[in-house]
C-alpha cells in the first residue's frame, strides 16, 4: 500500500450500483479534496483493484450479482487488499446485517440515507488510523522482517502480507490466502515457539532455523507490551546468496538485499512485489534506493556490483 496519498486527503474508492448515488457521494468526497474510484458492482471493484490502490472503500451492501457481503469477504481474503478499511453503506438496519457487515470485515457501517458530513468525518477518521497501521507495518516490511502476532497457544492473531508468503515458502506451498493457511503455526515452529512461551524467556536471543529445498528460515520470538501475544520476526534466504553480509558491505537495509537478490534471479517488480507481498511500486522504490546507494543506474548495474561483493566477501574467507 505504499503507493497511498498521491492527493492531499487520499482516496476513496465507492461501491454502489446506484449510479446517482455515486454521482452524489463523488462530488462530496471530491469537494473535500479526495480522489475518488467508482464501481457499479463488486466484480468491477474487483478487476479495478488490481490495479489500484486506495485509502477507504465505501462498499453498498445490496448489489445485483457480487452483493456486498460477498466482495468484502474476497478483499479480506486478499492480502494485498486486506488492510484497505471498507465502510458498509446500506438502507438495511437489522442488527443481523450490521452483525454479518462486521463479520465480513467492515470496521463502519453508514445506513442510508447517508448525509455527507458523516461519511466525510467517518472516512476521515478511518482514513487517519489506516495510515498510522499503515506506517507501522511499513516499518515492519523496511526491517526486512516478515511478522506474525500469535497467542499463547501458538494460535495466529494477526500477520502481515510478506509473512504469508513466508508461510507458503516455509510449507513447501504456492498458497498465498490466509484462508488457506491454518490458523496456527507450521511445525516445527509451532513447537518451537510453545517451548520458548512455556519457558517465559524474555530474550530474543535464541533464533530458530530451518534449511529447506535450499532456503534457510529463521525465527525470533519476543513478548508484546501486554504478555497474552507474542511476535514472531521472521527471515527467509535462498540459494548462496547471504543477504545479512550483503546488506552489511552494501550498505542496504535487509528488505533492499533480499529484493536485490530476486531481481539477479530475473524476477520483474511485479514477480518480487508477489513474492514478499509488496506492491510493484514499493519494489520500484526500493530499486531506486538501491540504486541511489550503490551509484548506478540500471538493474543489471546493480547486480553486477553484488555479485562482485560476494565474490569479494566468498574470497575473503
Amino acid at each position: 500500500m505504499s503507493s497511498k496519498h498521491q492527493c492531499c486527503q487520499g482516496t476513496v474508492m465507492i461501491v454502489d450500483d446506484v449510479p446517482a448515488n455515486l454521482a452524489l457521494l463523488s462530488d462530496a468526497l471530491e469537494e473535500a479534496g479526495y480522489r475518488v474510484l467508482v464501481a457499479t458492482d463488486g466484480v468491477s471493484a474487483l478487476e479495478q483493484l488490481r490495479y489500484a490502490d486506495p485509502d477507504v472503500i465505501l462498499l453498498d451492501a445490496v448489489m445485483p450479482g457480487m452483493d456486498g457481503f460477498e466482495t468484502c469477504r474476497r478483499l479480506k481474503a486478499n492480502p494485498a487488499t486486506r488492510p484497505i478499511p471498507i465502510i458498509f453503506m446500506t438502507g438495511l438496519g437489522e442488527l443481523n446485517d450490521l452483525l454479518r457487515g462486521f463479520s465480513e470485515g467492515a470496521v463502519d457501517y453508514l445506513v442510508k440515507p447517508i448525509r455527507h458530513e458523516e461519511v466525510l468525518a467517518r472516512v476521515g477518521a478511518h482514513l487517519a488510523q489506516s495510515r498510522m497501521v499503515f506506517r507501522a507495518e511499513e516499518a515492519l516490511e523496511r526491517s526486512g522482517f516478515a511478522t506474525i502476532s500469535v497467542d499463547a497457544a501458538g494460535r495466529i492473531v494477526w500477520l502481515t502480507s510478506s509473512a504469508i508468503h513466508w508461510l507458503a515458502a516455509f510449507a513447501g506451498s504456492n498458497v498465498l490466502d490466509f484462508e488457506s493457511l491454518a490458523s496456527f503455526l507450521p511445525k516445527p515452529l509451532l513447537d518451537w515457539a510453545l517451548a520458548r512461551i512455556a519457558a517465559g524467556e524474555k530474550t530474543e536471543h535464541e533464533m530458530f532455523t530451518l534449511r529447506r529445498g535450499g532456503r534457510k528460515f529463521t525465527a525470533r520470538l519476543t513478548p508484546c507490551q501486554d504478555g497474552s501475544e507474542y511476535l514472531l520476526l521472521l527471515q527467509e534466504s535462498s540459494g548462496d546468496w547471504d543477504l545479512e553480509s550483503l546488506r552489511e558491505d552494501l550498505g542496504l537495509t535487509f528488505r533492499e538485499a533480499e529484493i536485490l537478490m530476486w531481481i539477479a534471479r530475473g524476477k520483474t517488480n511485479r514477480d518480487v512485489g508477489e513474492i514478499l507481498g509488496s506492491s510493484p511500486r514499493t519494489v520500484n522504490k526500493h530499486l531506486e534506493h538501491i540504486f541511489e546507494k550503490l551509484g548506478v543506474g540500471t538493474r543489471a548495474a546493480a547486480v553486477a556490483v553484488a555479485m562482485q561483493s560476494m565474490r569479494t566477501g566468498a574470497e575473503a574467507a
